[in-house]
């Protein structure tokens, strides 16, 4: 059985176009899927690009799938569009304030945060470890550009990954 994929991106990927995926806007790709996947940048933005609003767009019972950054989702809003079925499955390995929960065994100390600790609660929630760094394809190439960035600063020839700011 097929499927429609639908996609909104500021720059859409020809390519993917070519594969069939059908760019829309995203009015229409939150009010047209059944399974909504985040990935993308946390920037202004997309900070709580889901909401209250964007909810209210959806299909009941979609599935939401974030495996970018934890602000593109506004908690407390998913929190109650799972208590009403809007949302009907949540799948996240990123949360806003995984900073203090994450990152060191905590098994021992008692939960302060109670978004994550009501988000535990639901039987369709299903929360992992951000882990998409971890694979070996993707350290080689951690290490690949690393290196590659030394050599380049130690020569004394312009940087491929630098990073300019503008004030």
């Amino acid at each position: 059985m097929a499927c429609r994929v639908l996609a909104y991106d500021m720059h859409p990927n020809e390519v993917l176009s070519q594969s069939g995926v059908e760019y829309v806007d995203n009015e229409t790709l939150l009010n047209e899927s059944d399974i909504i996947s985040l990935h993308c940048p946390l920037t202004a933005e997309t900070t709580y690009m889901i909401n209250r609003q964007t909810l209210d767009i959806m299909k009941p019972g979609i599935m939401l799938i974030n495996t970018s950054r934890g602000a593109l989702l506004n908690t407390k809003h998913v929190i109650k569009a799972l208590k009403k079925g809007k949302v009907g499955y949540l799948g996240i390995d990123v949360y806003e304030q995984e900073e203090k929960l994450f990152f060191r065994d905590r098994s021992e100390e008692i939960l302060q945060d109670d978004e994550i600790a009501r988000l535990m609660t639901f039987p369709n929630v299903l929360i992992t470890a951000h882990q998409a760094f971890f694979t070996k394809e993707a350290l080689e190439q951690i290490a690949t550009t690393t290196l590659r960035n030394l050599e380049e600063l130690e020569q004394g020839i312009e940087l491929s990954n630098e990073v300019l700011t503008t004030q």
